[in-house]
């Protein structure tokens, strides 16, 4: 979670009336909200709304988003190349979903308009890393610029609009558990430790207050799951004067993440980034390779015996791979050994420093291909091994 924050009007102690001038109702008090995490036994943030964030006029089904997920005929490697998906949907219906599991669903997002209404996952932490574009994630808790190579972190629940400042290029990670940053990384005061690969100042929350104070319907699409539900308020849902607390979406640049390096090769989890139950995300950053003499440069040869992986490849030389490309996943599952592509070795004996940005997803639970997947799948990986 990201440290505790505060910002606009709020009273002095939870749980008393906020009181205010010329309100709306004779009560003359702002509404308290409490959005908490692991029913009440986490984080948590409290909210002050002009109005009752409860007044809804009209719930409506809105149909489903279901994962068409294939049958594995072979357990395999694969490579999928998403950089010419064409451009469709709003950031939200523009969403393709290509690999899951019971605990993440991994999506692309390439979208061709607006987003049309307002937005909320009621099931998933969401994790929006931004490969190309820039705009504003607009919430109750305020605007929140980001940018690329951003990881916009968004609390499940949060109701939110993607506003972008021209064409983008998104990967979009659903988390069904909490999402947090690695445990290991913080030291027993809640802090994040000296020679952790990141800082309390790299993560950026809303720096101030957007109220939007209109008593009018106003749509919400809310998922759950695979289903759809849209909810039609009696206001605006951004009619917040204050809120503190430690929930609240969040951004982290790929770009500020600091490499751990060693004189030989460091294995991947010293490029994790954040943790959630049943998967880990990792970010392979521009970094100096290994400095002893005798160091082999790329990733040694690896068996999964209890997790899959998958690279989503964002820009640079990839040294240990050969065919890839930017927005290509690869997808090496758990059971076969995987690693550098031949001729890969020798040719990064010389090479001091890596270009390559990547973002890494280690889960431990099988993935799944969808329908989508499929259809951007090279069926001759496997096969890339070989010398002919």
């Amino acid at each position: 979670m990201p440290q505790y924050k505060q910002l606009g009007s709020i009273p002095a102690k939870r749980h008393i009336a906020h009181r205010r001038e010329g309100g709306h109702k004779a009560e003359g008090i702002y509404y308290e909200e409490v959005v908490t995490v692991g029913g009440f036994a986490r984080a948590y943030s409290i909210v002050y709304h002009l109005r009752p964030p409860t007044r809804v006029t009209k719930v409506e089904p809105a149909g489903a988003l279901p994962l068409e997920i294939v049958p594995h005929p072979a357990l395999r490697h694969h490579h999928l190349k998403s950089g010419k998906m064409p451009r469709s949907g709003d950031p939200i219906t523009g969403r393709v979903p290509v690999l899951a599991n019971d605990d993440v669903v991994i999506s692309r997002c390439r979208p061709a308009k607006p987003q049309a209404e307002l937005f909320r996952n009621a099931s998933a932490d969401e994790v929006i890393f931004v490969h190309h574009g820039k705009g504003t994630l607009h919430t109750m808790f305020g605007p929140l610029p980001f940018r690329e190579c951003d990881y916009v972190v968004i609390p499940r629940t949060t109701t939110y609009r993607i506003d972008l400042d021209g064409d983008a290029d998104l990967l979009v990670i659903e988390s069904i558990g909490t999402l947090t940053v690695p445990p290991h990384y913080l030291n027993p005061d809640g802090q994040l430790r000296l020679g952790a690969p990141y800082s309390e100042r790299d993560f950026h929350g809303p720096t101030q207050i957007a109220v939007i104070d209109k008593e009018e319907t106003t749509p919400v699409l809310v998922k759950d799951g695979t289903r759809l539900t849209r909810y039609l308020l009696g206001q605006h849902p951004f009619d917040v004067v204050g809120w503190d607390g430690m929930v609240y979406p969040y951004t982290f640049n790929a770009d500020d993440f600091e490499p751990i390096t060693g004189r030989i090769h460091q294995p991947p989890p010293v490029h994790q980034t954040f943790d959630a139950p049943g998967f880990v995300i990792c970010t392979f950053a521009p970094r100096l390779l290994d400095t002893h003499p005798d160091a082999i440069k790329v990733p040694y040869a690896h068996s999964n015996v209890q997790a899959d992986e998958v690279l989503y490849y964002v820009r640079g030389r990839f040294g240990s791979r050969r065919g890839v490309e930017e927005a290509s996943f690869t997808l090496h599952p758990r059971g076969i050994p995987h690693g550098p592509h031949p001729g890969t070795i020798v040719a990064s004996k010389d090479v001091k420093f890596t270009d390559e940005l990547a973002v890494m997803l280690d889960t431990f639970k099988p993935l799944l291909l969808t329908k989508q997947a499929l259809e951007l799948d090279d069926a001759g990986y496997p096969y890339s091994w070989s010398d002919g």
